[in-house]
Formats: structure tokens, sequence, C-alpha cells
């Protein structure tokens, strides 16, 4: 029998939880109609899905009429940008040179069809932190209708913003807030009754759902046109048959994560700690990327002197059995090096980097085995 791998690298994806495997089974053995359809086998489907939305909606404090599904984070980050543009006549974006590649390309694409759109990076610290008077000053730049663009919290080293400091700062200028908040959803609560944001989005497969299903916070003060053009569906935001099984699975996989968020985060902490302490003690070269003390608790990017010994090191561990990373699983099979990284150090040297993403289903005995593996590779 093959030895059972150890898997850290719960910031790229997240096993499906039994019990939303469970929940999904259910559906695609009994509901099987057509959400848009009148008959019963529709209303049946229809009715699955807004049973889904409202448990959402919950969570958020937002209104069902608030909440869209679409296929993942990427298409929610790519709606609320390019409609952004589009319907609310935004000319000019705040973000940073550290988000999501879905954000960054989506930007991309923006300035590259109009040249009247303004892309601005604010300035980040040395953790990768915003750098608020520099937001404050770009802020004031009233000229044109604006949106900041930043993610709750970076998917590669953990860092992140406050929603709500970030959010009155947009609403004290007049500006329009959208966060990516994938890597937070389930994690963190987020009300959006008290924070003011106009988009937010999430991806089921971050907290234990499907993959391929996400949806999009939109505040109820933006109108916004279709994103994708077809039927009805979604109340003619999102066109396409509804992925009515995958839907069930993210609202599960949420409420499960928000009914067990504290035990969680306080094993997944645990471990975390357990980790920086006797990396500590073992490889006092060893640095951490971005905030460790502040960061998402789930993320720890770890960056190792450069050495003949650590060229190999995400290729050993592998052998090993352990899957960690070295950065966003967006950019594997890519050459480039993590964009993230770039921005927070520069080009200076060729140390390796590797995140570490834990899970409530790791166990200390894994951290060990990782210390294990570190230590006979590198020493």
């Amino acid at each position: 029998m093959s030895k059972k791998r150890i898997y850290l690298d719960n910031a790229a994806t997240t096993p499906l939880d039994p019990q939303v495997i469970e929940a999904m089974t259910v559906v695609m053995q009994e509901v099987h109609g057509n959400p848009s359809s009148i008959h019963a086998e529709g209303r049946q489907a229809r009715t699955t899905i807004e049973q889904a939305r409202r448990t959402i909606a919950k969570h958020l404090n937002a209104s069902i009429g608030e909440i869209f599904f679409t296929s993942g984070g990427t298409e929610a980050n790519n709606m609320a940008l390019k409609c952004a543009v589009r319907d609310l006549g935004v000319r000019r974006i705040i973000s940073s040179p550290m988000e999501h590649h879905c954000v960054l390309h989506s930007l991309d694409s923006i300035s590259k069809q109009s040249d009247q759109i303004e892309i601005v990076h604010v300035q980040l610290n040395e953790k990768g932190q915003v750098v608020l008077d520099h937001l404050r000053s770009l802020l004031a730049d009233q000229s044109q209708k604006t949106m900041v663009a930043l993610m709750h919290s970076n998917n590669e080293i953990g860092t992140m913003i406050d929603l709500q400091e970030i959010g009155t700062l947009c609403q004290e200028y007049g500006a329009y807030f959208h966060s990516d908040t994938v890597q937070t959803m389930g994690y963190y609560p987020i009300d959006v009754e008290a924070t003011p944001i106009s988009f937010l989005s999430g991806a089921a497969h971050k907290f234990y759902g499907p993959k391929g299903v996400g949806f999009i916070y939109i505040n109820g003060d933006n109108i916004i046109q279709p994103y994708l053009d077809g039927g009805a569906q979604e109340r003619n935001m999102r066109a396409g048959t509804e992925n009515t099984y995958g839907i069930v699975g993210m609202a599960k996989a949420l409420d499960l994560a928000y009914q067990e968020r504290t035990e969680r985060e306080q094993k997944i902490r645990s471990l975390r700690t357990y980790l920086c302490e006797e990396l500590a003690k073992d490889f006092p070269d060893v640095e951490f990327n971005g905030d460790p003390e502040g960061g998402h608790y789930k993320v720890l990017n770890l960056r190792f002197p450069a050495s003949p010994k650590t060229e190999l090191l995400l290729f050993n561990l592998d052998i090993a059995g352990i899957s960690v990373s070295g950065g966003s699983a967006c950019s594997s099979g890519t050459d480039t090096g993590s964009h993230v990284i770039r921005a927070l150090r520069g080009d200076d040297d060729d140390a390796v980097n590797i995140r570490v993403s834990f899970s409530h289903h790791n166990t200390q005995a894994e951290v060990d085995q990782l210390l294990g593996v570190l230590k006979r590779v590198l020493k």
C-alpha cells in the first residue's frame, strides 16, 4: 500500500468535505430539472437554488438579490471590473501589482481596449501591506470616477487588507470598492451591511466545496448589465443554465465553514505557530515573506537562501509525498517566477520561496514530517 501523501497546498484548492459530497449527490440523483422550466421538476430545481442563495446571503448579511452565481472567482472578478468600466462610468482603477492574475490580466485587457482608462498601483510596504497615505492621496484626485480593487488576502503570502478601513476610505471619496475575497471567504467573518463594499467574489473550492462554481456580491446600489449574454438566468444578470448541484455544494460548504470557523481557525493557527517555532530552531536563515503575524492564518510563505540544496526543494518535497507550492497554482507550468514575490522583493537573488497552506485536516505529525524532509534535504 502506498504511503498517504501530506497535502499542504490548501490555498490552491481544498478537498471536498464529505458532507458537501452527500448534499451534492442527493441533488444529482433527485433534482434533474432545468431551473428555468415551469413544470414541477423545474420548480424543484429553482427552489433548491434559491435555498442555496439564501444560505450564502445570510452568511454575508446580504440581500438575496445581491448574490449572483458564477463559474468561480475568476469570472466574478472579471465581471466586477469590466462591468464597472462599461456600466458605472469608472475611468480609473486603483489596484496593486500583487493581485491575483485574474484581476491583473483583466486590468491589462481593460487598458488595451481603451486608452481612456487609467490603471494606477498603490504603494505597498515591505510586508505587502497597502500604504494608506498613498491610497488616500490617490483617492483625493476626484477628477475621474474611480474604483479601488484590492484583494482581502494575498493568495501567495497571506498579507491582508482591512476591509472596513479601505471601504470607509473609498466611501469618503466616492469611489467604488471591489475586493477579491476568494481566499478569505469561509475563514473570516464578512458583513457587507456593515462594510462599505461594492463588489466581492467567492469560489467554492477554496472552502471545501466543488470546483467550477462561485459567486459575486453586487451591492444593490450598483446597477450593471449582464457580463454574459444569453438567457434570463440569475435575474437576467448571468446567462447559462445553473450548475444546480455545484451551487448546493457551495452553499453547504460555506455553511459548514462558518459553523465550524472558530474551531478550524484554532487548529490551523496552532499548526502554523508550531511550524514557525520549529523552523526558527533548525533553520535560522529562513525568512517569512509577507506578514506572518497579521496575515491569513492558513498561509505561510517561506524564503530559503539560494544554495544548491534548495534548487530542487519543491521537487524533493513532492517525491517525499508532501504537496506544497512555489506560488499561485494559476501560474503552474510557467517559468516566470512569482509576480507577488517580484513585487515584494524585486529580482535581487535566487532564493527559493515555498508556500505552505494549511487545512483543519492537517496534523502536527504531518508538520513534523515536513520538517523532517526539510532537514534531510537542506542539511
